[in-house]
């Protein structure tokens, strides 16, 4: 923390230091150039001089004016503490102004008066006294600024826990979303395997009960991760699919077609696994010959696309308000937590006939990232 305070003032030194001395400079400049054009006579470079350096307090005085612009803040104008400590800064850098242009005028005699400058209780009060406007003026415009500044730091402070809680709550929902899915993929098994206890189909059960307990633990060992390599996302598929086959034997047909340099993209967790119990529950189930499941990606134009095809029923003209389960619905969501709008999810009859589900997203690949 302290590490971070030092970086973070020294630019703001750097640039109060640039400022005052552009301000210093054009002031000097300005005036004796001014004077004489118009023919006056004056002790040029000890005037320039004395201009330069009379900012100087001004200078060393603004990291107090900032300091206390965040201790005592415009918002708190109605406070007396706010107004009395802002009111005596602003007096004791005057004094010290009015004293230090005073002792410079006093050393250098930079208008060139005979026999020489007042004495310097004099010139301190007549400065200190003259200078008052611009005194509150110069505070103000350095307590503005101050206030400004804070608040910009305060509002990318806000943005960036905002976007930091977003960000946590995005993972906390698709977290849940991901949650309700599991759960429903292992109800449906467990419902497949008490069919087939019911069906004294010992052996088969037995099988499909060991194909879950590999999946589930698979699972459970990426929990935590919301995106996979599409390869481990196709282990996970194919895993889901032998569950299947224990339950479905010679009527479940299986084809992947999936090239190989796409293996690294990165795709979300669980995201094939429901589109596939979709093509089964729908497709494969409802016929007494069973039925082919194919998968296929490819990649095009920077996005990458994810298909399950299978040759069952064509869908119902109302299906988007009878076959929108819990897996189709969360996968939905959880698109729309990772992607916002950068995909596109379809479900559509081919010719001749099946149905096909689709899933377009950004290609993003593991390699890339490295």
């Amino acid at each position: 923390m302290h590490a971070l305070r030092i970086r973070s003032e020294t630019p703001r030194w750097f640039w109060i230091a640039a400022i005052w001395s552009g301000i210093a400079l054009f002031d000097a400049t300005q005036t004796v150039f001014v004077m004489r054009a118009e023919g006056m006579h004056h002790a040029w470079a000890q005037l320039f001089v004395t201009l330069l350096l009379s900012w100087l307090p001004w200078a060393l005085a603004t990291p107090l004016v900032l300091r206390l612009g965040r201790q005592y803040p415009p918002a708190r104008w109605r406070r007396f503490s706010t107004w009395g400590s802002h009111l005596s800064a602003c007096a004791t850098i005057g004094l010290a102004y009015a004293a230090w242009t005073a002792s410079l005028e006093e050393l250098l005699n930079p208008w060139a008066k005979l026999p020489g400058p007042d004495p310097f209780a004099n010139l301190w009060l007549h400065k200190f006294y003259d200078g008052l406007l611009s005194y509150l003026i110069l505070y103000g415009v350095i307590l503005m600024v101050s206030y400004l500044l804070d608040s910009r730091e305060r509002l990318a402070l806000q943005q960036t826990e905002t976007a930091h809680l977003n960000e946590e709550l995005s993972k906390a929902q698709l977290n849940a979303l991901r949650k309700q899915i599991e759960p429903h993929f292992l109800f449906n098994t467990l419902s497949a395997i008490s069919g087939l206890v019911r069906e004294k189909r010992t052996d088969a059960a037995v099988s499909m009960i060991a194909g879950l307990s590999d999946f589930l633990r698979r699972v459970l060992e990426d929990s935590g991760r919301q995106q996979v390599t599409l390869a481990e996302e196709l282990e996970f598929a194919q895993k889901y699919l032998d569950i299947q086959k224990v339950r479905f034997a010679e009527r479940l047909q299986v084809s992947v077609n999936v090239p190989g340099e796409l293996f690294l993209a990165q795709v979300p967790s669980l995201i094939l696994q429901p589109m596939v119990e979709n093509a089964i529950k729908h497709g494969i189930a409802k016929r007494v010959q069973g039925g082919a499941i194919r998968i296929a990606a490819f990649r095009s134009n920077g996005r990458l696309t994810l298909s399950v095809y299978n040759d069952g029923p064509s869908l119902p003209a109302e299906w988007q308000t009878t076959h929108s389960g819990i897996g189709i619905s969360n996968v939905r969501t959880r698109l729309q937590g990772l992607y916002g709008d950068a995909f596109e999810w379809s479900m559509r009859n081919r010719e001749p006939g099946g149905v096909e589900v689709s899933l377009s997203l950004p290609f993003i690949s593991l390699s890339s990232k490295d």
